[in-house]
């Protein structure tokens, strides 16, 4: 191994490379400047088309409620400051990660980094649906139903920094609840629950389901409703991932998955096998006798 000359940016290290604390404490500072410049940079484009946001964002509103309200002469410029700074945030997130990332994947062999890759790809596409099933699905169903609920007895405004933060919320629940997957193969992976186990505890599996969706934010049973389907629908495709998990990993030498759980056994077929246990060493200092041997030695 060898150590790295300082540098002035931040440039991606190889697995075992060695640096001094000074230099990692550069790198830190200049990915954490890097991801700073990626959210002003998205930020001043999200400000400037913010019409566009808040657009998009009023469409799934019934069509004739889109007219948002404001109550107070700084609502109207801070509601439009922290939706563009939420859109910039959701933008820059991919170079926030990959700087967070391009700092701690030295630490990691080769083939951690490509599974951690590889998970990350999957989670990102798990998080486009949600968004998307979230967008297109329940946020208009939830709105529809609650603009319209017992409009006979009340006239109905849709105050602007209460709908956004509504329509966030719930987006980011949805978003979140598609990554239960992950959150099942990782578990899966260290071998903390498995196949079998998902099978043989399926309904409570799904007890445990309907109880997040609860949980989750949303009032109305629409919502609530609309968020627990795709957690059903992931749960039952998570057993079936573990399933094809367990199978390749048997199939590449991985040995048998008993379902327990630990970390015990978690190696890959291509890790080599432990070493044995080195022969005991004599001890340094002379051990004393028992009791009954030194009595029976006097004697």
């Amino acid at each position: 191994m060898r150590i790295i000359p300082r540098r002035f940016a931040p440039q991606r290290l190889d697995f075992g490379e060695e640096a001094p604390l000074v230099d990692h404490l550069g790198e830190l500072r200049h990915r954490i400047v890097f991801a700073l410049i990626a959210l002003v940079v998205t930020f001043s484009v999200t400000y400037a088309f913010r019409h566009h946001v808040i657009g998009w964002l009023e469409h799934p509103l019934p069509a004739g409620k889109r007219d948002l309200v404001t109550l107070s002469p700084t609502e109207p410029f801070i509601t439009s400051l922290m939706v563009s700074l939420y859109a910039a945030f959701l933008l820059s997130f991919p170079v926030i990660v990959y700087q967070v990332w391009a700092f701690f994947a030295p630490a990691l062999n080769p083939k951690i980094q490509r599974g951690v890759v590889a998970m990350t790809a999957f989670a990102t596409m798990l998080a486009a649906l949600g968004l998307a099933f979230g967008y297109f699905v329940a946020l208009p169903a939830a709105v529809k139903f609650l603009t319209s609920y017992d409009d006979s007895l009340y006239h109905i405004q849709i105050r602007a920094r209460d709908y956004f933060s509504f329509a966030t919320t719930v987006l980011i629940a949805v978003t979140v609840v598609f990554e239960l997957p992950i959150v099942i193969l990782g578990l899966v992976m260290v071998r903390v629950l498995s196949y079998t186990k998902l099978k043989k505890n399926r309904r409570l599996g799904y007890v445990i389901m309907a109880a997040i969706a609860v949980a989750l934010p949303g009032v109305d049973p629409i919502t609530t409703t609309l968020e627990m389907i795709p957690l059903m629908i992931l749960f039952e495709c998570s057993i079936w991932i573990a399933y094809w998990m367990e199978h390749r990993r048997k199939k590449h030498g991985g040995g048998d998955d008993d379902g327990g759980g630990g970390f015990e056994g978690f190696r890959g077929s291509s890790d080599p096998d432990p070493e044995p246990d080195p022969e005991p060493e004599e001890p340094l200092f002379a051990q004393p006798l028992p009791r009954d041997t030194r009595e029976r030695d006097e004697v």
